[in-house]
């Protein structure tokens, strides 16, 4: 199945929600039809899901599965292709949630808790934002820097593991580019966990709101 097709399919199994839950059309006020707020709490609750799911999913499970796995360079340099896609992908869906969230409960009228859990999306996708255009850039940078250097040391097709502190000792190359590859990835890291955990927070507020 193509990527159209799949596409289409979930976009009609959207639509056809509709028929198993028409009272999500009820609900409007004054400027703000029923559809447009609907709309807005459907966008908000999938683009968050998908936002929180792949961050814990590339996080906990997929990145280290992988690690475990591959040869140290060949996972590296995957990682360098998915982790743009994956950043750009939780940015866009913690963007639309923001925007959807602030359709929802406008600054103004906003209750006190309300405006924290604004704060707290934006906080993620600040984040988001910083690692898709500053950290990971570099890091993908740095990294195929340190593989020319580990390749021309005969290191880096290790599967699970690493020489490359051993080797460090006795290479100043190698040891100053682990300083410098460590610390772009340890914030890459942090401003990572931080989005993850500011959706954490907001997890709490939509698991207040729901009526099982």
């Amino acid at each position: 199945m193509g990527w159209a097709a799949r596409f289409l399919t979930a976009v009609s199994f959207l639509a056809a929600g509709i028929l198993f839950a028409p009272d999500a059309l009820l609900g409007g006020s004054p400027g703000r039809p029923a559809a447009g707020v609907a709309a807005a709490r459907l966008a908000h609750l999938l683009c968050f899901a998908t936002a929180w799911g792949a961050a814990l999913w590339v996080t906990f499970i997929g990145g280290i599965v992988m690690f475990k796995n591959l040869p140290r360079h060949q996972f590296g340099n995957l990682q360098g292709k998915m982790f743009p896609a994956y950043f750009m992908l939780i940015s866009v869906c913690s963007a639309i949630s923001v925007a959807a969230f602030a359709y929802l409960h406008p600054w103004k009228t906003a209750s006190t808790i309300e405006r924290y859990q604004l704060g707290f999306l934006l906080a993620a996708l600040g984040f988001d934002l910083s690692n898709l255009l500053v950290f990971t850039p570099m890091t993908i940078e740095m990294m195929m820097k340190r593989h020319k250097i580990e390749k021309d040391l005969g290191i880096g097709s290790e599967v699970g593991g690493s020489r490359n502190s051993d080797v460090a000792k006795t290479s100043p190359v190698l040891d100053a580019m682990n300083k410098k590859f460590g610390m772009i990835h340890g914030l890459s890291s942090l401003a990572n966990i931080m989005a993850f955990g500011s959706l954490a927070m907001h997890s709490w507020h939509l698991a207040s709101k729901l009526k099982l």
